[in-house]
């Protein structure tokens, strides 16, 4: 399996933005899926995940922002982001736990889309 993000770009501060990835390939089963994010010298952090029971999970510093959903049947996650600050700038990745049709689990990322908030 293989994901591929997209959405990712130049906005001003309280603007938005919507991300999007897409998993494609040997699926039988998506379990959680989520947004990380990672600025230069910072650690990789949790921006949002939802589980295969639709419950959600955001980062304080995203709560009321941003909100995650996802598509079942097209093995999309998207995360709409709103409002945004100069601090939400990074590297947003997708992150997709799933189960292929021979029955391995794997944790699966995106190679990453940039996220710039500037005036």
């Amino acid at each position: 399996a293989q994901l591929a993000e997209s959405g990712g770009g130049l906005v001003q501060p309280g603007g938005s933005l919507r991300l999007s990835c897409a998993a494609s390939g040997d699926i039988y089963y998506i379990h959680g899926v989520g947004w990380y994010r990672q600025s230069p010298g910072k650690q990789r952090e949790l921006v949002a995940r939802i589980t295969n029971k639709n419950n959600t999970y955001y980062g304080d510093s995203v709560k009321g922002r941003f909100t995650i959903s996802r598509d079942y049947a097209k093995n999309t996650v998207d995360l709409q982001m709103a409002s945004l600050k100069d601090e939400d700038t990074a590297t947003y990745y997708c992150n997709q736990n799933i189960q292929t049709n021979g029955g391995v689990y794997a944790e699966y990322w995106g190679q990453g889309t940039q996220v710039t908030v500037s005036s």
